[in-house]
């Protein structure tokens, strides 16, 4: 992503000649092509693509030229996103106890493979203070128990307000997230959970699994929406368990589900990879 260009994210009703108009649009000011990923629902009756275009020989301003989409947008009866490239996503990382799922953004964001900036690491219990701070991140420890749940969500969407954060990644935060903090911020919430639901719930769902022999072991990487665990999902990780698997085994496969899901997920999304579309999303792998 060094380049100079854009992300174009669409989606319409379908309908004959989409492809044609935008690559027109594209091609006539002199924008080249990088990618055209395309999807048309016969189902929905819908169309969803994702477009990047290099600007460095267009013959106008890259912000006229974004502007000027609005007249073939509206034609199609559109719905449409560009962002500028390059670029680093605003994201903050919100956690309780566990650091797995933290470590793993921390290490591939350090690798360069997730085009974020971690504004600050959240957290409603102390014990991932040090990782943050090794990484040089602000933590901020927000207490949350009891009666001071609902200041202590108001207290981490100023934070998120004051650090114009774009991206919200919940990495094993272990709270039930109000209806209008999901709304808030809809679309730019992530979160990771063991796939084990709705079949294990409540504690130690590892063990529950153990006791019934399941054979796969997975994790979902999902949008946050008002409906509990039922966002739409982004990425799916699975590992199969074997009859000598005991509960702290499972544990470890499930963790390891986690990491790859949760990150594999964000980096769909900084890269606008997803389309939500009612309760799925629409992914353009990479």
């Amino acid at each position: 992503m060094s380049r100079a260009g854009l992300i174009l994210k669409l989606s319409c009703p379908d309908q004959p000649g989409i492809v044609a108009k935008v690559a027109g649009y594209v091609a006539g000011h002199r924008g080249n092509l990088i990618e055209f990923a395309q999807f048309s629902d016969k189902l929905g009756d819908k169309f969803f693509a994702r477009l990047e275009i290099e600007t460095t020989d267009l013959d106008v301003d890259v912000q006229d030229f974004i502007v000027g989409f609005g007249t073939l947008g509206r034609s199609l009866q559109a719905e449409w996103h560009f962002r500028r490239l390059p670029y680093k996503m605003r994201t903050a990382v919100l956690v309780t106890k566990t650091d797995h799922c933290l470590n793993e953004i921390l290490w591939r964001t350090e690798l360069g493979e997730l085009p974020v900036e971690i504004t600050s690491i959240i957290g409603n219990r102390d014990n991932c203070r040090g990782i943050a701070e090794n990484a040089k991140i602000p933590f901020h420890l927000v207490e949350m128990d009891g009666a001071k749940r609902e200041e202590g969500f108001q207290q981490i969407r100023r934070m998120i307000e004051e650090q114009d954060v774009e991206l919200i990644v919940l990495a094993r935060f272990m709270q039930i997230v109000p209806d209008d903090f999901c709304k808030a911020f809809a679309g730019r919430i992530i979160n990771i959970h063991h796939s084990f639901l709705p079949a294990f719930i409540g504690a130690n769902p590892y063990r529950q699994a153990y006791e019934r022999g399941v054979k796969l072991i997975g994790a979902t990487c999902h949008y946050v929406t008002a409906d509990l665990d039922a966002g739409p999902i982004i990425e799916q990780e699975v590992d199969r368990v074997q009859h000598f698997h005991g509960p702290s085994d499972l544990a470890r496969l499930g963790r390891h589900c986690e990491r790859i899901a949760l990150a594999k997920g964000i980096r769909l999304h900084v890269h606008d990879r997803t389309i939500i579309d009612g309760h799925r999303a629409i992914v353009f792998p990479d």
